[in-house]
């Protein structure tokens, strides 16, 4: 392995693993598992990149990231807590990350009480909402360990704050927008939902579908299932679309938005309004490109800052209640991306 300026104290904490077994990665001795190679591999380009944290002193919190999302999503997320990190001074904290875009109920489970068992100053959690996440979140606030939910809530754990914006109204104004924009003009509506034991995916539905009905009679279609992967998407909207030539608007609030353009285009199928969530990578080419009408976006890097900071609290280095309120929902269109969004 190359050369790298960190004690192997420093990596094993990164990587979540013992000094011994740092020391067999670093000097290419046998007998340990690819994926934990992996994770001694990513925890030394992780210290790269929180290399200004490593020089400062003071109260130092050690924060693990946990979320089953799609790359392109934790991927903003990672570089919107790195960056908002060297902001959180006096206090020095750092962050270990766990991102899956797929898992099953029990990988998240062992994930959580892996945790647990090495110790850390506090989670930023994005999971399913089941009844085995949950109980091993309360193992984790029961020992110590706080959780905050991110984008998605458990509202029945003893989570100590959800940071996010209101899923429901979100799905009514994404609603609002669909309505308004098809007007006049006959058709169905496509949601496209990548897990429905995702919380935040159950509301967005829950508000889109009750405030459409208000307004019209558009009749829905659901594509679900697919955990925001663009194959997935792809090959279930393809389906959909076969099977209900009427639809011509989509709601994504699972992701994927490329796969199911794709999909439309795979069929010579007219898109006449499309409204997703969040300007990641592959959302701003497609906003920059007028391929989406609008995405509905929130502050995720003020969202970490908050997530870090109601952990801090918790354990006393800010003073006040830990309370969270939600983000406010920003409609993005092809117009007015902000310069911070366009790189």
């Amino acid at each position: 392995m190359a050369t790298h300026p960190y004690p192997i104290r420093d990596i094993a904490r990164q990587a979540g693993v013992s000094e011994a077994t740092v020391d067999r990665v670093l000097n290419d001795r046998t007998g340990v598992r690819a994926s934990t190679v992996s994770k001694v591999r990513q925890a030394i380009v992780d210290l790269d990149r929180q290399r200004s944290q490593l020089r400062l002193s003071g109260r130092t919190f050690m924060v693990d990231v946990l979320m089953q999302t799609p790359d392109r999503f934790s991927s903003a997320v990672k570089s919107a807590l790195e960056g908002q990190l060297p902001t959180l001074l006096p206090a020095v904290v750092r962050a270990r990350f766990d991102l899956r875009e797929t898992a099953r109920p029990a990988e998240i489970v062992k994930s959580l009480r892996d945790i647990r068992y090495r110790g850390s100053s506090g989670v930023i959690l994005k999971a399913p909402d089941l009844p085995e996440v949950v109980a091993e979140v309360d193992h984790l606030v029961k020992a110590r360990i706080p959780v905050v939910t991110l984008v998605t809530d458990l509202p029945l754990s003893r989570r100590i704050g959800y940071v996010g914006i209101d899923n429901r109204a979100a799905g009514a104004t994404a609603a609002y927008l669909v309505d308004r924009w098809l007007g006049d003009r006959p058709g169905s509506v496509l949601i496209a939902i990548s897990r429905s034991v995702f919380r935040n995916e159950e509301e967005r539905e829950i508000g889109f579908r009750s405030t459409l009905r208000a307004g019209s009679d558009r009749h829905l279609v659901e594509v679900t299932d697919t955990d925001g992967l663009d194959d997935s998407v792809r090959d279930r909207t393809i389906a959909r679309l076969t099977e209900h030539p009427s639809i011509v608007g989509v709601y994504s609030i699972g992701g994927g938005n490329r796969a199911i353009l794709d999909a439309f285009d795979a069929l010579d199928r007219p898109c006449r309004v499309f409204v997703g969530h969040d300007v990641d990578r592959d959302n701003r080419e497609l906003l920059a490109q007028q391929r989406i009408s609008a995405v509905l976006h929130h502050d995720l890097a003020g969202d970490v800052r908050r997530a870090c900071q109601l952990i801090m609290q918790f354990h006393g280095a800010i003073t006040g209640a830990a309370t969270a309120s939600p983000s406010p929902v920003q409609v993005i269109t092809p117009f007015n991306i902000p310069p911070s969004m366009q790189n």
